[in-house]
């Protein structure tokens, strides 16, 4: 379960999005439509804050998903698994983008650089970028 709340004024939930598996990362895209969240099943779920609904459930990694983050447009979401890739994905239709491969552990933790032209990953021993 991914609970959002407001943390202005009293603290009250905005949105309950029910999950099936575990969740191990989140983040608000910056348009702040949208969160992304990191499931124990290797699978990105794209959640409309507005709603509560799932209308994406993004699939192609083969273990849990460590990691996710959006780009600064909002347009795409990098996710990192421990199946040792980090993948691109396209939040309008759910189509990988790109799959990085070259990890020898598992990826820990995505990011974007502000600009959006640079992505970052790492795992136990080092940080690509």
């Amino acid at each position: 379960m991914l609970l959002i709340e407001s943390i202005f004024k009293r603290p009250k939930a905005l949105q309950t999005l029910k999950h099936t598996h575990r969740v191990l990362s989140a983040a608000f895209s910056p348009d702040g439509k949208m969160v992304a969240s990191a499931s124990g099943n290797g699978t990105v779920w794209l959640w409309d804050i507005a709603t509560g609904a799932a209308p994406q459930t993004l699939k192609g990694h083969t273990n849990w998903v460590s990691s996710v983050a959006f780009s600064p447009d909002s347009k795409m979401v990098v996710s990192a698994s421990s199946d040792k890739t980090v993948r691109l994905w396209d939040v309008a239709t759910g189509a990988v983008l790109q799959k990085l491969k070259g990890h020898t552990s598992c990826v820990l933790s995505v990011a974007f650089s502000p600009d959006g032209k640079i992505g970052r990953a790492s795992c136990r021993e080092r940080v690509w970028i």
